[in-house]
Parts: structure tokens; sequence; C-alpha cells
């Protein structure tokens, strides 16, 4: 085997035994990079400098005995995460030579660890989509299948780790953008619970929704690299000031006494019958292995898709209004005034997926449809969040699929947002409840395609998903298959 194929706690172990070198990981990860990326494009911007750098000082590090899980394994970093010295476009033009000042604090948190930095991973353009066909520089290919979406809009870092481009990475999930693409390329991702992970750093979407997390290769990885990235910021407001447990503690080859949350609104139209068989399925194997079952309602998730694309455009619409061409990015040219120059900035800076999702918000902020839309929506969502701790009086974890299809086609959807919409129909409840979620691969399609299962917990509950995912990928090879990349 490769090393750029193995896990993060395997190289961990290999590095700590002086099996192994930082600098060789990170080599064999950038000759991996060479060999694939043409084809998936995983990347906006590359710095195999920087990588080698960090892993000659990781591998010093590690010679004094002074070795994190994470030291010296590479990562790639979606795009929409600060940089310090590294461009970050979040996917734009109108940020396409933004050299950030500062570091975001998972980046810091990160370079703490030890970790080596591969590159900038790309996007939908500032989160906004389910594809990454919405990146101003071109889609990302999945590596299962090259002609299909690698979901989005973390498209970027989830196609990098089925392609072995990177060992982990981190996205961003504001609607499902962690999990959607984890399941369709196969990988294992989390959304954390709301304030577990600070976004100082995150360029905003929708402050109250937007929330940082890992895409690995296994469950292991995903626990190690959420051990490193969460805890309070001072500097983020809706950080909360909790302990962090280990995460990795909570892993358990059995599910004995856990009761899985079966949502009787989780079948119906639109569901793949492939990826309901393989959630049946996966219910089915978390049973044997000790698990019970008991059915749950979750009756206003039927409003959530509404309700999130009133509540996210309307917090674009105020995010989105610093980026003007006055203070920094993308600046037209050949402007005639202020007003020019604002309209101009805009109109060739942002794509059609943003100009489409900032005229809605501010169309639902204006004076006379507040109250109608903005308003009514955010009460729709407390009702959302009542019914999910409802839901948890009665279990442990919710289990439900994470996409309903398979990886589509691209191009497939691209002219008809509401069926590009229903890609997150399972994911969006989760972050307008601020609840955390994981996505692993629980079965393939006929074609050969990835299916995603989807783990919801109660708010700071990431323990009792990630033992339940954890339990189900120890009596199962799913994680095991690789992409058919060569």
């Amino acid at each position: 085997m490769e090393l750029y194929q193995r896990t993060a706690h395997q190289l961990h172990e290999m590095l700590l035994r002086k099996e192994v070198t930082s600098r060789e990981i990170t080599e064999s990860v950038l000759k991996r990079i060479e060999e694939v990326e043409g084809r998936v494009h995983a990347y906006v911007t590359r710095t195999p400098e920087l990588a080698l750098e960090q892993a000659a000082a990781a591998d010093a590090r590690i010679q004094k005995g002074n070795a994190g899980p994470l030291t010296g394994i590479p990562l790639a970093i979606k795009d929409v995460i600060c940089t310090q010295g590294v461009r970050t476009t979040c996917g734009s033009h109108i940020l396409d030579n933004f050299i950030p000042p500062y570091d975001a604090t998972v980046v810091e948190k990160l370079k703490a660890a030890g970790a080596v930095f591969l590159g900038k991973a790309n996007m939908d353009e500032f989160a906004m989509g389910s594809s990454t066909e919405n990146s101003s520089f071109g889609p990302t290919h999945n590596p299962w299948d090259l002609e299909r979406i690698p979901g989005g809009s973390s498209g970027g870092s989830a196609a990098a780790v089925a392609a072995d481009e990177c060992i982990a990475s981190l996205g961003s999930d504001t609607g499902g953008s962690i999990r959607q693409p984890a399941a369709c390329c196969g990988v294992v991702g989390i959304k954390p619970t709301y304030g577990r992970v600070s976004r100082y750093g995150l360029v905003a979407f929708a402050s109250s929704l937007d929330q940082i997390g890992p895409f690995s290769k296994d469950v292991r990885d995903t626990a190690m690299v959420l051990n490193a990235i969460s805890g309070h910021e001072p500097r983020d407001s809706t950080s909360m000031n909790l302990p962090v447990p280990d995460f990795t503690q909570a892993l358990a080859d059995d599910a004995r006494g856990m009761v899985l949350g079966i949502p009787r609104e989780s079948s119906g139209e639109g569901l793949d019958p492939e990826v309901s068989s393989a959630v049946q399925r996966a219910i089915e194997i978390l049973k044997k292995l000790g698990a019970k079952t008991v059915e749950v309602s979750l009756p206003h998730s039927e409003y959530a898709l509404a309700v999130y694309y009133i509540i996210a455009p309307c917090e674009a619409s105020s995010n989105l209004a610093r980026f003007d061409g006055v203070k920094y990015g993308f600046r037209a040219k050949g402007i005639q005034d202020l007003q020019d120059m604002y309209q101009e900035t805009r109109r060739q800076g942002f794509g059609t997926e943003v100009k489409r999702r900032i005229m809605l918000g501010t169309y639902a902020l204006s004076a006379g449809y507040y109250d109608a839309y903005y308003l009514k929506a955010s009460r729709v969502r407390t009702l959302i969040r009542y019914d999910f701790a409802r839901a948890f009086e009665k279990c442990d974890v919710i289990v439900m699929p994470t996409a309903p299809t398979p990886a589509f086609k691209l191009g497939e959807k691209v002219d008809d947002p509401l069926q590009m919409y229903l890609s997150d129909i399972f994911t969006i409840p989760c972050n307008l409840a601020g609840i955390p979620g994981l996505s692993l691969p629980c079965g393939f399609t006929r074609e050969g395609l990835p299916i995603g299962l989807q783990i919801l917990g109660n708010h700071f509950q990431e323990e009792k998903i990630l033992r339940a995912a954890y339990a189900f990928e120890q009596n199962t090879e799913y994680h095991l298959k690789k992409a058919p990349l060569k």
C-alpha cells in the first residue's frame, strides 16, 4: 500500500516507530496530486513548497519526541477558510487574488498540531451549491466517476480525500456541505454542533448556520481531526466555552445499549430505491451490533428546505455586502463613480448562483416582506429545533440517508436550481437545529457509486454519533473500497 493511501492514524503510528518521515509521506501525496489532479481538479491553490517546509519541521518535532496525532500529516483546507499568506478565493473571482493577513482559528490549531498543508480545496462560490459546479475556477470531478459531481459545496475537500490527494481535509457545512459531498465521494465527514468549532477566519455565508468540520478516510481519523480543531475561541462570539472530550475515546466496535431513532419522514418521494435499501441494511447491521430502534417524528422537517432558502440567502445578502470593490478583492475597471463601482464590481465578480441568493435574501429582508418571510422562517426554524429535542428524548442518535440520490452527472441540474436544492433535503434540518451530523459510506449502487448513511446527535453529543459510526464501520468494509482512479 502506498503512503498516500493510508489513514492518518496508520501514518501516525509509522511516524512514531520511525518507519517513515513526514517528508516521505508528503512527497508521496504530492506525487499522487501530480498524477490525478488534472482529472479531478480538487484544488484551487497548491502549496508544495510550504508543505515540504512544514514536513521538515514536523520531522524535527518527531525526533524530539514531541509528536501529536496530526504531526506530519498532509491536509487540504477548503478555500473558504483564511490562511495567512496563502490565497483564499472562496471559489469566486471577486476574491481572485485575496491573500489573508491572518489564519483562521482552525488553521492556527492545525499548525500548532504540526500538520502539513497541501493547498486550498475547490468549492462552490461562497459555499453556495450542492455540486461544486458553481466554482469560478471550474468544477471538481468525482473520483468514483469523473463525469459525476463530487457534491457541494465542499466538493474539492471530499474529492481530495477520496482520490488520495490528501490524508484528511477541512470543509464547511451550512446546509449539508460536508455530509452530502462525503456521501457522494464515499468518505467520512462530520458537521460538529454549532459552536463546537470556531468560525473565526471562516468567510461567512450564513453566520447562524455555517460550521467547519473534517473529511477523512475513516471514523478514527475524523475523531482525531475533530479533537484538534474543537474548542472555545474568544474572538468568535458564537464559540461555546465547553470542555472538549477526547473523541477517540468514544470509539467502540459495538452499539450495545444505543437507541437509534428512525424518522417517519426520512423515506418517500425523491428517495432513490438503492439509497433506501443501503440505509435499511445499515440499520439492520447496527441492530445486530446491539442497537435498538424506535420510530421518531420530525413533523416540521418538510418545511426545512423552504426555511433554509429564506434564512440562508438573507444572511448571505448581509454578509456579502462587504464585497464591493472598496477595500479588498476584485474592483471593476473603467468605472464612472462610486455607484458604478459597486454595481460593476459585484456584477462582474459574483457568479449566477451567488447573485440569485443575494437577490432572494435582499427581497425577503426588504420593507413589507420581512415579517412574511424572514420572521416566519425563523419561527418555523424554532419548531424544527423542538422536533429534534423531542426526538432525542426517545433515542441516542437519529439515522437516515445523507442524500436522496447518489452523485448525479455534471451538468445534469445546473439549469434547474430547485432540483439542485433538493439534494440537501435530508441534511438541512440538522443545520437549522444546530445539532451535529456525520455521513459515512454504507454501500454502493449497481454502477459502483457510494451511498452515505447520516447519523445525527443532540447538541454536543458528537461522541454518540462517532460511536455508532465507528461500530458500523468496524463491522463492514465499505470504507476500505477505493475509488477506481489510477
